[in-house]
């Protein structure tokens, strides 16, 4: 138009010229059209990672969607740069304006969001502070591999529940707390054998469970061979008395020795002291013998009836003194620092959390189950009430050394199984993740040994969406683009 309003202030031309001076404009005009469309080609970008961007169709190598053509009006995204990275500058705080359904549109001037129309709503970004270089030996100097910052503004983060607390530095002790069952004192269990054959005529004690004295009558055994050996010893001291009146000291001293082994040959098939005495009184021999309960204790195991037949050797009876019982408890091999002679203990009974009793550990076994992988250690306990059962089981509290250290809570914790994680608030709204080495826990605490520092903030509540937002941010800010003049690998 102003080419055509210059001809005509100009003055009349001919036609010929007139025409020929339009065509020229137009083809001007289509010249710099063509080249601004080769200046602006078309990218294409993922629905579901608008952050990836090529210059020609295929698939998103991130989750193998379909690239769609990117509009010429939308807000083109840069490879490789997170869109709150792209506005950011060197002044303090920054106003921006994001989408409310799409928090990856960002601009820093308001208007409607180019997907959903929505109005952009203004948020302020906090430039990072300035990091301080960690001491020695501290792991807080490296983000973890898969992790990112986080940046949010303050109260978006209260709205989402994130709660802080300062790391201090405090001293735990931490227990080792497992299963202990009560067993009897090995050393105070007795199996009653007899040393001879013989049948049993009479059982004074014929249930399980039944509680005797010492000195208290188990049995009558009639037994041929100590009938015999009975009347060998009477036949002994008659002869040793008439040898007695013998002037000969050899005769006198082997009458008294024929009748001293008679005797000892008894002892040694544990006939009793009493019915020896009572045998030297009479000078009868006895049909039957009693025998009697070597201490006080209860019947565990009865394996005998009245007239049955027993054998040398056979076990008749089982007595077992409770009055002292063993607790066994078993550890995990994780927990064998704790397995130590001496270390205090605590046991309390199931049926009543009131009761507890404190011991040591008298010994750890040098072994290790193989079945459960544990290593187990024996505590010793009075137990004149029999509050302490063979069979029961009860919990075993095992005190720990007092270690010090940055103490934070349990909850500040993100543990993935090979790593442990914290998210650290260097700034309002901006959280950074750290990997931490973990110490003894007690009472709901942590001991850090690297990653953070005391009067750190670590986040307690709500950190499992920061590890979530940390996680896609990491995944966005490692994706490796292509380039503009090489093909997209999906297309070789």
């Amino acid at each position: 138009m102003k080419l055509l309003a210059l001809i005509h202030r100009r003055g009349p031309r001919p036609a010929w010229l007139v025409f020929c001076g339009i065509t020229a404009a137009l083809a001007a005009v289509l010249v710099l059209a063509g080249c601004a469309a080769k200046t602006a080609p078309q990218l294409y970008h993922c629905p579901m990672h608008p952050d990836y961007v090529s210059d020609k169709p295929g698939d998103c190598p991130i989750c193998g969607m379909r690239l769609v053509p990117t509009k010429a009006d939308a807000p083109k995204p840069v490879p490789g740069v997170e869109k709150d990275r792209q506005h950011t500058d060197s002044t303090p705080h920054k106003d921006i304006y994001t989408c409310p359904m799409h928090p990856e549109v960002q601009d820093d001037k308001p208007g409607n969001c180019p997907k959903c129309g929505m109005n952009l709503v203004k948020k302020t970004v906090a430039a990072e502070p300035e990091k301080t270089s960690p001491r020695a030996g501290d792991a807080a100097a490296a983000t973890p591999p898969g992790l990112a910052a986080v940046h949010t503004d303050e109260g978006r983060a209260e709205r989402a529940g994130v709660r802080t607390v300062a790391a201090t530095t405090e001293s735990v002790v931490s227990s080792v707390r497992a299963v202990g069952t009560v067993v009897p004192d090995e050393t105070r269990v007795r199996h009653v054998t007899t040393k001879v054959g013989g049948w049993v005529q009479k059982l004074y004690v014929n249930a399980v469970g039944q509680r005797v004295s010492a000195g208290q009558p188990l049995f009558e055994l009639y037994s041929p061979e100590l009938l015999a050996s009975q009347e060998e010893y009477v036949r002994a001291r008659q002869s040793a008395e008439e040898f007695a009146k013998s002037s000969l000291p050899e005769v006198r001293r082997g009458g008294e020795d024929l009748a001293s082994s008679a005797r000892r040959r008894l002892e040694l098939f544990d006939v009793p002291e009493e019915f020896l005495q009572q045998l030297d009184r009479t000078g009868k021999a006895q049909r039957t013998i009693v025998f009697r309960a070597p201490f006080t204790g209860y019947v565990t195991d009865k394996s005998v009836v009245e007239g049955h037949k027993v054998e040398p050797g056979m076990d008749l009876l089982t007595l077992t003194d409770l009055s002292r019982v063993w607790v066994t408890a078993q550890l995990y091999e994780a927990e064998a620092n704790s397995a130590q002679l001496g270390r205090p203990a605590t046991v309390t009974l199931p049926y009543d959390a009131g009761t507890s009793l404190r011991g040591r550990v008298s010994l750890v076994y040098p072994t290790i189950e193989i079945e459960s992988r544990t290593i187990k250690v024996r505590l010793e306990f009075s137990n004149p009430h029999l509050a302490l059962k063979p069979g029961m089981f009860v919990n075993v509290a095992l005190e720990a050394s007092r270690v010090s250290g940055v103490v934070v809570p349990d909850s500040a914790i993100i543990d993935s199984g090979t790593r442990q994680v914290v998210f650290v608030e260097v700034g309002p709204g901006h959280f950074e993740p750290r990997e931490v080495q973990v110490g003894p826990r007690a009472d709901g605490k942590a001991i850090l040994r690297t990653g953070v520092r005391a009067g750190e903030r670590v986040a307690i509540a709500a950190n499992f969406l920061l590890d979530s937002e940390s996680r896609l941010r990491g995944a966005l800010t490692s994706k490796v683009y292509a380039p503009a003049n090489e093909p997209h690998k999906h297309e070789q």
